[in-house]
């Protein structure tokens, strides 16, 4: 387990839910009571029906990798990935805790919470 410390990412208008949660270890994701369709990143408008009707459930944290990238220009290398969630949505987000090179499409993951420069948590994923 690394004790690398993550740089943080600004909480905007409306995204507070998201980050306070994270802090907690509680990975939050918005569904839209209008479609019925979950969506991540966080916002204020359904990008799939354009609602405002929104609300915050808990997801799973468990979910497989759709496609990745290990960034080997850095030291030490790093994976970003889109992860599509047990919800049915994918995010992007950090493959860590693992050997980048044995990354693969398909993998279960789950979500891990790592600390960031202003104190608070990012949602990562690491392999099952």
């Amino acid at each position: 387990m690394s004790d690398k410390v993550y740089q943080a990412v600004p909480s905007t208008p409306g995204t507070e839910t998201y980050w306070d949660a994270a802090k907690e270890g509680k990975l939050m994701v918005q569904f839209c009571k209008d479609c019925k369709k979950p969506h991540h990143y966080p916002r204020g408008v359904c990008p799939h029906c354009m609602s405002t009707n929104l609300e915050w459930k808990q997801a799973k944290g468990t979910g497989e990798i759709y496609t990745y990238s290990i960034m080997h220009a850095a030291k030490p290398a790093y994976v970003i990935a889109y992860v599509t969630l047990d919800e049915g949505l994918s995010m992007m987000t950090n493959i860590v805790d693992c050997d980048a090179a044995k990354v693969k499409v398909g993998q279960k993951v789950k979500v891990v919470f790592k600390p960031t420069d202003n104190g608070g948590k990012l949602p990562c994923f690491t392999v099952v």
